[in-house]
């Protein structure tokens, strides 16, 4: 028997539909892999099932969770049923965690709320469930705060609030998007143990088909609000019979055309880092003993040609974003030079660095989190144009808007309108309009397409490969995505506790790994083809 059922669920917020006749089931101890493209309808099937859906939506249909008609249930059984009997991890950890409150106090918070137990009890219970997941007690005791914590290791405590009173259903929506693939591969883990342990139900959403086909007994493939094919996920994934599954195969292997690799032999290099270091001060332990420095970069060089485009890949924490910082001059090094266009930018004013400012542009993981939602488009995309020795006119500027908005693919007609009108692919070509409205001479993008569904980051790297062509911009990818690495770049810098372990040719190094920290990221970053034969072989 099914612990969660979907029968015919059709969902409306106002007059548009958001879900039409949605079928889908969860067995105990069964891994159910929900599939589909931004906008698909994934994460409201999940809040359908938790009944947390906005004030205007209409749901019909039947929603069945072990034997409780969910659509029918009143807030005080939900409220008995979220958190004990219904788990659920969300797609972005700090904002599903208090900023104000202890990790300890928001593991024991349920815990508490459902059992009445003392909080010493309660605090206990949450003390084994954060060990359980990876924060044992000696690093993370309970009285650590959110933003005192990384990514995965919020996400971690997140799973911890979701798994802590064994929930028998937990839905992981996007659980693992913004870590890295060793992390990743841990939560995956972690989940996969939880489901084994106390054949819990996992429903299990993703835009990441080679997570999917790894993790999922089963699948379930999602087009604008409608199961396009489900069942077996080898099956499915192997024989794709729906135009759109072969669709999303295709656009998660997507490699762009592109010219030959730059020769970076000939001429002066665009940009140079000679051992550059960077140390910030640690947490005080008390009054009278001076704080450890952390070293976040350790004596790095590099060097960039006009025109190249290099992937700067590793794990979370390993320096990557400080040392974009150091190069962007947004942040100053505590040892050694950074030179772009054969000039000192290190240790130079604001003033002096308005030339260098032009020529260089970053387009950053989250693009919502990077606009001024209260701006249009025209001045939002402008902003860069400030660093202009001669001011453009009205007229200029909005022309000048228009022609980046062009060539990122956008009409001149969302000059007018805000960011939030925009889904999150063209939010992102807005970041790389922003961008490129200088001309710049190099692009630092950090995660640029982390967050987008395989659809559309394709189009995004497509986008980034003719600009290099076009525009002939040197592209420094900051990324833990290997994939990415390998469809964009020329060379790939291996970064690992602040150095630099490992660099070469994108391929040779990703074929052939030679260095532990690079080995450790192939070995962990998920692939399609290998995924689906492993399923193939599993199921003999």
């Amino acid at each position: 028997m099914s612990l969660l059922e979907i029968e015919n669920l059709s969902l409306t917020i106002g007059e548009t539909q958001i879900l039409k006749d949605m079928e889908l089931s969860v067995a105990p101890g069964e891994v159910m892999g929900l599939v589909g493209e931004s906008g698909s309808g994934k994460s409201m099937t999940a809040l359908t099932v938790m009944q947390l859906l906005p004030y205007a939506a209409r749901a019909t249909g039947r929603v069945s969770f072990d034997g409780i008609d969910i659509l029918a249930a009143s807030e005080d059984q939900m409220c008995a049923l979220r958190g004990d009997d219904i788990g659920m991890v969300f797609q972005e950890p700090m904002t599903a965690l208090n900023p104000v409150k202890t990790i300890g106090e928001q593991v024991a918070e349920g815990i508490r709320w459902h059992t009445k137990t003392t909080r010493a009890a309660a605090e206990e219970r949450a003390r084994k469930m954060l060990d359980r997941v990876g924060l044992p007690e000696a690093k993370f005791p309970l009285s650590r705060y959110p933003h005192e914590l990384s990514g995965g290791q919020r996400q971690r405590v997140v799973i911890a609030i979701a798994c802590a009173l064994k929930p028998k259903l937990l839905i992981a929506d996007e659980p693992t998007t913004a870590l890295d693939v060793v992390l990743q591969a841990q939560i995956l883990d972690l989940l996969l143990d939880l489901v084994a342990e106390s054949r819990m139900g996992l429903l299990l959403i993703s835009h990441d088909l080679a997570v999917v086909t790894e993790m999922a007994d089963r699948i379930t493939i999602l087009r604008r609000g409608e199961v396009m094919e489900a069942g077996d996920t080898a099956r499915t994934l192997s024989e794709q019979l729906h135009p759109y599954t072969r669709q999303l195969a295709q656009a998660s292997m997507h490699v762009p055309a592109r010219a030959r690799p730059h020769d970076t032999s000939q001429g002066k290099p665009l940009l140079q880092v000679e051992g550059v270091t960077r140390d910030y001060p640690g947490r005080r332990a008390s009054l009278f003993r001076r704080a450890p420095t952390i070293r976040a970069v350790d004596d790095v060089s590099l060097s960039m040609a006009p025109g190249q485009s290099v992937a700067l890949v590793g794990r979370s924490g390993c320096g990557k974003s400080t040392l974009a910082r150091m190069i962007l001059a947004l942040d100053k090094p505590s040892a050694g030079t950074i030179r772009f266009r054969g000039e000192t930018v290190t240790g130079k004013g604001e003033a002096e660095l308005k030339p260098a400012r032009r020529d260089m542009q970053v387009v950053f993981q989250d693009p919502y989190g990077s606009f001024d939602p209260r701006q249009k488009v025209e001045k939002l995309v402008a902003e860069p144009l400030h660093v202009l020795d001669k001011k453009p006119t009205r007229a200029e500027r909005r022309e000048m808007v228009a022609h980046a908005l062009h060539e990122v693919g956008l009409d001149q007609r969302d000059m007018d309108k805000y960011p939030h009108e925009f889904s999150g692919g063209q939010r992102q070509r807005l970041s790389i309009a922003r961008a490129i409205i200088t001309r710049p001479k190099l692009v630092v993008a950090d995660e640029p397409v982390s967050a987008l569904d395989v659809s559309i980051r394709a189009q995004i790297l497509d986008l980034f490969a003719e600009l290099n062509q076009k525009l002939g911009i040197a592209y420094l990818f900051i990324t833990h995505d290997l994939t990415v690495a390998r469809a964009i770049t020329d060379e790939v810098l291996v970064m690992h506790d602040g150095k630099i372990v490992e660099r070469g040719k994108t391929n040779e190094v990703l074929d052939h790994p030679q260095s532990e920290a690079a080995r450790a990221l192939v070995t962990a970053a998920p692939d399609l083809h290998r995924a689906i034969a492993k399923r193939m072989q599993e199921q003999g």
